[in-house]
């Protein structure tokens, strides 16, 4: 995983034109929730990958072109699903309020 900067993750190093990126910030009360866990489901909801997010509440994820759900768990809080779409030469940004 990235660090974190201002603003969102760094794509350095990321060859956007090449990849589909799902990105974003999992955050409570406007918060960042570290150590939450995001997983990136297929259109018919079954597991593809898993990531803890990051000290900022980042978490980053390479997906194949097509739609996509996001699951957010977190201590003391209802799992979150998040609709997203990923495309070849684009990041689509994500943020999850738990």
């Amino acid at each position: 995983m990235c660090g974190a900067t201002a603003g969102g993750l760094s794509l350095d190093g990321v060859n956007v034109a090449k990849e589909a990126v799902v990105q974003g910030q999992v955050l409570r009360a406007g918060e960042p929730v570290p150590n939450a866990y995001v997983r990136l489901l297929d259109r018919h909801g079954e597991f593809t990958a898993e990531v803890p997010t990051s000290a900022s509440g980042h978490f980053r994820f390479f997906a194949g072109e097509g739609e996509w759900t996001l699951r957010t768990l977190a201590p003391k809080a209802d799992p979150v699903d998040r609709a997203v779409v990923a495309s070849v030469g684009s990041v689509a940004e994500v943020t999850v309020e738990i």
